[in-house]
């Protein structure tokens, strides 16, 4: 992952701390379903976001507040609301971390299937 510049008088977070948070945001099913809805439809209300689960608001603002503690998610706000948007940049530091895994899984199947292609065809009986 990338490393994040220093803010004047606070020092730069550990990699492995962001890492960790983004992660975690990820792990859970109604944060990932807010991203989608988001993704999907743009940015959104609290309410039409809230309006998506059988929660109450305050605890999709505790969601909310991990994603936006992670990155994911940025807040506007317009008057009394506050309008959630996507940021998918801490996406990208995802696919970066898992790309070694699509490339070793990668292998290994390029490999399963050389071998099942050297293999006799069970078809002439």
């Amino acid at each position: 992952m990338t490393e994040a510049p220093a803010v004047a008088g606070v020092p730069a977070e550990a990699p492995a701390a962001r890492e960790d948070r983004l992660f975690a945001a990820l792990a859970n099913a109604t944060r990932r379903e807010v991203l989608r809805l988001l993704r999907e439809r743009g940015p959104q209300p609290v309410q039409a976001l809230a309006d998506h689960f059988a929660m109450r608001r305050p605890s999709l603002s505790e969601h909310l507040k991990v994603l936006r503690e992670a990155g994911l998610v940025s807040e506007e706000r317009a008057g009394r609301q506050r309008i959630y948007r996507l940021e998918a940049a801490p996406l990208a530091d995802v696919q970066d971390w898992l790309h070694p895994y699509e490339r070793f899984w990668h292998d290994r199947l390029k490999g399963l299937g050389d071998l099942l292609d050297r293999m006799p065809d069970d078809a002439e009986t």
